[in-house]
């Protein structure tokens, strides 16, 4: 079976925080190296999204090119990915040759099946710049709450949607002129035409999640109006129009296409057809505030265009952080990169995972992290691994004891560790990342139970067969782990499994066949360290000093 997975492109402007792998980039790799463990093809791409007005402005304001922006932060961001073990098939830019010409020739399709129609709009046009500007161009006081400095698509203060035309005292953020109201030619995408077609889309695929289903419904009720798909820039994707000479194509009309566009270039590299990928139905992983995007305006030019609609859109709800909203502004935020230089990333992507559902919003707290690393990887999943190799490596002579006749306590130990793989599967299967890492520390802890109630470093000196049968089911515990954890944990699996001195290329069903008794193991070591407070304390007083600095 053929799937197509995506991750929302990250925007390259900035680097990535915490909450971005939360939402969409760990769930997304969880699901993808599952789907290749049972034996499936999983084509899983992303891109980073490199037009669009914030990024020209920052070029503008520092005197750069913004493409060489956008090649810093691409790097940043991949490095990012690449060590927290994002498993991407393909990761690309929408800068590339191959997006530009994929973008293009999807707008002249939709424009020429009547689907984009040219309208005139009033704009502001700066007389000292000599050009119209664009919405985050244009600065002013918000008409509802009087606040200054409000942007023309959004007041940051009362969090209000804006119309450009609507702010009190608008000036231009290059020259600090005041700009006048000109006409301005646009494409408009004929969105309303899809009313219909979208709500019975949403309202019949079953595969949506409530919370994704819900919010879609609640924009739908108020009615769509036409989008308007041009802006007047030089960076971004030129219209490909002849009477359209310094428009590009708005970033939210081709940015969607980067999905497309680094299938293409995996394709071309791997002399494979992405389409058999694409029409399996793609799934596409995304944060919430992006929802409407990849249930309206997305599917909507998919409709007009003739292509197969998504599968589903798994939306990850918000991550605040000690109890706070998240603000790369205010550097109330926790970078990626500033992190890994401390922790290992299997300790994030476990605790980012185990948290919460992905439904549901939840806090980053150093506190709670630090309990989790404690508490559960080092004293529940760690060293029911630990105690059970060494007790194996020191007592078998490295080796997977024979076991005897089995008892009651061991038959159902048995059950539960063959049981496990369908119950996590099924989790991961349906998007239930967290109750799939619930069922595998539920595991160690029913081991360590099993490991406590048959005392083996007693029965070891009164029946070793007994002891023999109860850490043969122990180590087979810690090989189902060692399988089960890989799409979460990928990292923490490799070292199981060479622990077990056992091939780390496993596929899911290797979690229910046992390991032969006398197989040798390796010299067995501890997997995590605890986290000492101290260790805490200073990443929260860094916290703080990054926001009293700011």
């Amino acid at each position: 079976m053929k799937i197509f997975v995506t991750c929302a492109l990250p925007y390259a402007n900035g680097p990535l925080h915490l909450g971005h792998l939360r939402s969409t980039y760990i769930p997304a790799d969880i699901y993808s190296r599952y789907q290749r463990m049972v034996g499936n093809d999983v084509l899983f791409v992303c891109a980073t999204d490199e037009h669009g007005t914030p990024i020209a402005v920052k070029a503008e304001k520092e005197g750069k090119d913004p493409l060489e922006i956008t090649t810093k932060y691409y790097k940043k961001i991949k490095s990012d990915l690449d060590k927290c073990d994002i498993s991407f098939d393909n990761f690309s830019r929408t800068s590339s040759d191959i997006h530009y010409k994929v973008a293009q020739n999807f707008f002249l399709k939709l424009y020429k099946k009547g689907y984009i129609y040219e309208k005139e709009i009033k704009q502001f046009y700066c007389t000292n710049c000599k050009r119209f500007l664009p919405d985050r161009y244009v600065e002013g006081i918000c008409p509802y709450c009087d606040s200054e400095g409000a942007r023309g698509d959004h007041c940051e203060v009362c969090g209000r949607h804006l119309e450009v035309l609507e702010l009190i005292k608008p000036r231009c953020i290059l020259c600090s002129g005041e700009p006048e109201i000109r006409k301005s030619k646009h494409y408009f995408f004929k969105l309303s035409k899809f009313q219909k077609k979208l709500k019975e889309w949403v309202e019949n695929n079953e595969e949506l999640p409530s919370n994704v289903k819900n919010y879609t419904l609640e924009w739908l009720k108020e009615g769509l109006n036409d989008w308007i798909m041009t802006r007047d820039m030089k960076w971004g994707v030129p219209v490909p129009l002849e009477d359209a000479e310094g428009k590009v194509i708005y970033v939210w009309g081709e940015a969607f296409l980067g999905y497309i566009s680094s299938a293409i270039e995996w394709s071309k590299k791997n002399k494979k057809d992405w389409k058999e990928y694409w029409d399996s139905g793609a799934i596409h992983f995304i944060g919430k505030d992006i929802i409407y995007h990849h249930t309206i305006f997305w599917p909507a030019m998919l409709m007009a265009y003739g292509c197969k609609l998504p599968r589903t859109v798994i939306a990850g709800e918000y991550l605040s952080l000690e109890g706070k909203k998240m603000s790369t502004s205010k550097n109330w935020v926790v970078w990626v990169s500033d992190f890994l230089k401390r922790f290992d990333s299997d300790l994030l992507r476990y605790y980012l995972t185990i948290n919460a559902p992905l439904t549901r919003d939840t806090d980053f707290s150093w506190d709670d992290f630090q309990r989790r690393v404690n508490d559960e990887l080092a004293d529940i999943l760690g060293n029911f691994i630990h105690r059970a190799l060494m007790f194996t490596y020191r007592f078998f002579d490295a080796k997977i004891p024979e076991p005897s006749e089995f008892g009651e306590k061991d038959i159902e130990f048995e059950e539960r560790i063959k049981e496990s793989p369908k119950i996590v599967g099924n989790f991961i299967e349906n998007f239930k990342f967290r109750d799939g890492l619930i069922e595998i520390m539920k595991l160690a802890r029913d081991g360590n139970k099993y490991f406590n109630d048959q005392e083996p470093w007693k029965t070891f000196k009164e029946n070793k067969y007994k002891a023999a049968t109860c850490i043969y089911l122990c180590d087979q515990a810690v090989k189902a782990i060692g399988v089960l954890i890989k799409p979460y944990l990928p990292k923490t699996s490799s070292n199981i499994l060479s622990m077990l001195n056992l091939d780390d290329n496993v596929r899911w069903e290797d979690a229910n066949e046992f390991i032969e008794p006398n197989h040798k193991i390796n010299k067995p070591k501890p997997l995590f360290s605890k986290i000492k407070s101290e260790v805490i304390e200073k990443e929260k007083t860094k916290l703080k000093e990054k926001v009293k600095n700011e």
